[in-house]
């Protein structure tokens, strides 16, 4: 299962109603990682962690494989699927260059420049 793109805006990720039910799971390991405690059972071992959050097969796949597109298509929020990005040191421009096919430094000089031109 993929996002769909608002039409008006191509390459636009929605995150809806039903995105949000499909990702709830997923959603809720993420936002667990805030606690220290969390974090290093996660750390110990990462697929019983996803089992104890009963991500269906596709989902814990995509965390421990860090499929960060997938994350988002299988239901992921942005916000809570970059708790486990900054578990693994990695920025938030270093995702936005993931989601639009940049590498993290010409996703920066494209925000510093004014943001995305081929939108």
């Amino acid at each position: 299962m993929t996002s769909q793109s608002r039409p008006e805006l191509p390459g636009t990720y929605v995150f809806d109603g039903p995105t949000s039910r499909r990702g709830r799971h997923m959603n809720k390991l993420f936002m667990s990682l805030v606690s220290g405690t969390a974090r290093s059972e996660f750390v110990a071992d990462e697929a019983a962690y996803c089992a104890r959050y009963a991500l269906s097969d596709e989902q814990t796949t995509a965390v421990l494989e860090r499929d960060w597109q997938a994350m988002l298509d299988l239901g992921g929020s942005i916000f809570y699927v970059y708790k486990l990005a900054m578990m693994d040191g990695l920025s938030m421009q270093y995702l936005g260059g993931v989601f639009t096919g940049m590498s993290e430094d010409e996703f920066k000089a494209a925000m510093l420049a004014g943001g995305r031109t081929d939108v």
